[in-house]
Order: structure tokens, then C-alpha cells, then sequence
């Protein structure tokens, strides 16, 4: 189990409960946008936010978004230490900066007492494309464990001057490689894990990827925050995350759908009636498991084990609760009674 890190009024790590984050996508300079955006983030599930900070003026970004949203504000940080040092004076829950990147010994003493005296832990961020000249030479490429020596080798360096509120995170594009890295990093520190798939794409594929990578980790145990990187808006981000959460069985509030493929037997329009429930119930913070089945003979036998489903016939549906029906009404009526249903349960 990964040590437990503070992250403003929870924590990360130590078994505690899976987060799902986000990036702002808004220019640094857009404070305005950004700020709705990280507000439309919030509303949908977001449990961490993370903004670019790329040079001193953007710093006002943070008591900005601090000020309008609740939940913890993340500053990505590259190269200047002096964004770190002015983005903790401005009350950021947690930075993510690489310490290697940011100079001599001196700078990174600075950051790392800057960062344990306001009580702010440092994600520490490697990919395949940031490793040192030194460990590419080392193992031929970006190796798994390449990949994790450059982070425990950034780790150390924050160590060194007694700091050790350190989340990892170890990405990569190509999916065999990122799982290998990571349960690398699981054998080799306690640090909590911060899971993701880099440039893994669209929404389409950026998903797939996302789903296996971050899925398999899941499914072992090993992971203790999330972000689905899509190019896409990040609130595809976000419910794509608890998805992934849901998929792997990892316990969470939030709808599950579960739907039949369907056959020669469907007898109602299922693909638009699957997508209409999956819309309107994607908000939705109740832990339910939610069927929507294309035949009426085996739709709730198939489906026991959902809270609430759906089942058509020719030009009708059955409303069924954990296998017993419960109701028979009209194809063009039998959304919004679902809909009915579930807001009172």
C-alpha cells in the first residue's frame, strides 16, 4: 500500500479513495475562462484541478480559481523555480514540477522548504520524453524501469533536503509500457501513484488507452489518483475517469449503465434509447447499476443483478427493479418514466 500524502482537506494514498483530475485547457492569461472552466469541472466530478502556470503573470490563475471552486488547485509548474516559490505564497494546494529541471541544489532547497512549510506536496511528473541523457544511455531508450529511475532519481533529489510529500506519476504513450512502469514503481517505492496514459489521443482512442492502462493498474491495485488525457474538452476527461473507476470495480458514487448488444430479437430502437439513458443519467452521483435491455423475454433475467433497467417489446418496455417487473408502458413513454423512477429512489 503507497504512503499516505495531505492534499488540502483529504488525502492521496494510503488506500484512501481513488480521485479523478482534470487539466485546465483555457489559456493561462483567459483568468476569466479559466475560472468557468474550472467551475464546470467541479460540477461534473472533477476532484482535483490542474492549471498550466508557464511564467510569473499567470500565477493570479490560483487565488482566481481557488476563490471559485472547492476542491484542490494543482500548479504545473516547468523550468522557473520562482513560479514554484510565488504559485505556493499564492495558496496552490500542490504543485507538480520536476526538480531536476529547475537548476542548482539551491533552487530546489528553496522549493522543497517553501513547499514543506505551507504543507504542499509535489507531483512529481515523468514521461518518455522528459528522461535524462544519462539513464536513455543507460538502458538504450525509455525503458520501463528507465522511466521509473528518472523518477525516483527527481524524488531524491527532494529527499535530499527532507521533503517527502511526493506523488509520482510515470506516462507513457505506449500502454505495455506505462503498465510495466508503473507496477515497476509499485515494487520499488510507497509513493502514492498518480495514473495516466501521455498523448494517449481522442475521445475514441484516447479512451481505449486509457481504459487498458489505467484499468489493468486499477484491477491490481496499484494507483491512487487518475487523469484521462483526451483531446477533447476536459470534461469528457472527468466522466471518462469515473467510467474507468466504475469498470474496474473500484468502489464510487455514479450511475453504471450496462446494455445489450443487441439481436434479431430487439423489437425497439435500443442504440438511441441506450444513448439518451447513458446522457441524462451522466451526472448523476447515486450509486446505481442501470439496465437498459433489448428484449423483453430475457432483458430483466439477464440484467438480475442491476438496481433498475429497461426492457423493450413492439412498441413497449418493461420497467423492471433487481429482475422482477414492476411495469409495461408505451416505447415513447418509458425514458422518462426510468428517469421518474431513479430520481426517487
Amino acid at each position: 500500500m503507497s504512503k499516505e500524502i495531505k492534499l488540502k482537506d483529504g488525502v492521496i494514498g494510503g488506500g484512501s479513495r481513488i480521485t479523478v483530475q482534470s487539466m485546465l485547457n483555457v489559456p493561462a492569461a483567459d483568468v476569466a475562462g479559466s475560472v468557468m472552466q474550472a467551475v464546470a469541472l467541479e460540477r461534473a466530478g472533477c476532484e482535483i484541478i490542474r492549471a498550466a502556470i508557464p511564467d510569473l503573470e499567470a500565477v493570479r490563475l490560483i487565488p482566481a480559481i481557488k476563490q471559485a471552486v472547492k476542491i484542490p488547485v494543482v500548479a504545473d509548474i516547468h523550468f522557473d523555480y520562482r513560479i514554484a516559490l510565488e504559485s505556493v505564497s499564492a495558496g496552490v494546494d500542490k504543485i507538480r514540477i520536476n526538480p531536476g529541471n529547475i537548476g542548482e541544489e539551491s533552487r530546489i532547497k528553496t522549493v522543497a522548504h517553501a513547499c514543506r512549510n505551507a504543507g504542499i506536496p509535489i507531483r512529481i511528473g515523468v514521461n518518455s520524453g522528459s528522461l535524462e541523457k544519462q539513464i536513455l544511455t543507460k538502458y538504450g531508450g525509455p525503458t520501463p524501469q528507465a522511466l521509473v529511475d528518472s523518477a525516483l532519481y527527481h524524488a531524491q533529489l527532494l529527499e535530499k533536503f527532507d521533503f517527502s510529500d511526493i506523488v509520482l506519476s510515470i506516462k507513457s504513450s505506449h500502454v505495455p509500457s506505462m503498465i510495466r512502469a508503473y507496477r515497476l514503481a509499485a515494487e520499488q517505492t510507497d509513493y502514492p501513484l498518480h495514473l495516466g496514459v501521455t498523448e494517449a489521443g481522442t475521445s475514441r482512442m484516447g479512451l481505449l488507452k486509457s481504459a487498458v492502462g489505467i484499468g489493468s493498474l486499477l484491477c491490481d491495485g496499484i494507483g491512487d489518483t487518475i487523469r484521462v488525457s483526451l483531446t477533447a474538452d476536459p470534461i469528457e476527461e472527468v466522466r471518462a475517469g469515473r467510467d474507468i473507476l466504475k469498470a474496474a470495480g473500484v468502489a464510487r458514487e455514479g450511475v453504471e449503465i450496462i446494455s445489450c448488444p443487441t439481436c434479431g430479437r430487439t423489437k425497439i430502437d435500443l442504440i438511441s434509447l441506450a444513448g439518451q439513458v447513458e446522457d441524462k443519467l451522466a451526472d448523476c452521483k447515486k450509486s446505481l447499476k442501470v439496465a437498459v435491455m433489448g428484449c423483453a423475454v430475457n432483458g430483466p433475467g439477464e440484467a438480475r443483478e442491476a438496481d433498475i433497467g429497461i426492457a423493450g417489446g413492439a412498441g413497449e418496455a418493461l420497467l423492471f427493479k433487481k429482475g422482477e417487473i414492476v411495469g409495461k408502458y408505451p416505447e415513447d413513454k418509458i425514458l422518462q418514466v426510468l428517469l421518474d423512477e431513479i430520481d426517487r429512489m
